[in-house]
């Protein structure tokens, strides 16, 4: 994480980065303590992004640039343009899939590589949803997850499309794949085996 002193410092930084995060908070307020903790632990678990914070105390014309009026919020930016604001503190988890995201986003537009559509459907209960999601991530493999215990159409069609039940199912381009089948997930995406 990069500590951002003042407003001309933040638009040197930005400008070099198809997405970067900025943290605006108060240094001593408990929420906002709460927020760089999660951020801090989140960006260490994420290359290829920038992350920086600033303290509105000691810190006073980024937040009136783009009318902040409260801290902790979390400013997402797309080269030096401010995209979405994410307010208070929320979980370690939220933000590392934030720079996860942001990160496959880059990788993505740098090396103007085409990915196939992928579609994971899911359950929050399912330990080999959770493993599959994982390993897309690891590869970098952006992907939509459906969770089919919240959304009775999704579940109908995926039952329509691949005739089972169960979870995980990933559609790549149009072929239903049942349960993790990293082989056949590795030769559609044209992963490596590991």
């Amino acid at each position: 994480m990069k500590k951002i002193s003042s407003f001309n410092d933040l638009q040197q930084v930005i400008s070099k980065e198809e997405k970067s995060y900025l943290l605006l908070y108060k240094k001593g307020s408990s929420i906002s303590d709460c927020a760089l903790n999660k951020v801090k632990s989140a960006a260490q678990d994420v290359n290829n992004i920038v992350v920086g914070y600033a303290d509105v105390s000691s810190v006073k014309d980024i937040h009136s640039h783009y009318n902040i009026t409260s801290a902790p919020v979390l400013l997402e930016f797309e080269k030096d343009k401010l995209k979405n604001t994410v307010k208070g503190c929320n979980t370690a988890d939220y933000y590392k899939t934030l720079f996860e995201d942001a990160a496959y986003y880059t990788h993505a537009r740098n090396h103007n590589t085409p990915q196939k559509s992928v579609t994971v459907y899911s359950t929050p209960a399912c330990t080999w949803c959770n493993t599959l999601k994982n390993y897309l991530k690891k590869h970098r493999v952006r992907f939509t997850d459906i969770d089919v215990s919240r959304d009775q159409r999704a579940a109908e069609e995926m039952v329509r499309r691949s005739g089972q039940m169960g979870v995980p199912q990933t559609d790549i381009d149009g072929e239903m794949i049942v349960g993790f089948n990293q082989g056949r997930i590795n030769i559609l995406l044209g992963l490596k085996n590991n």
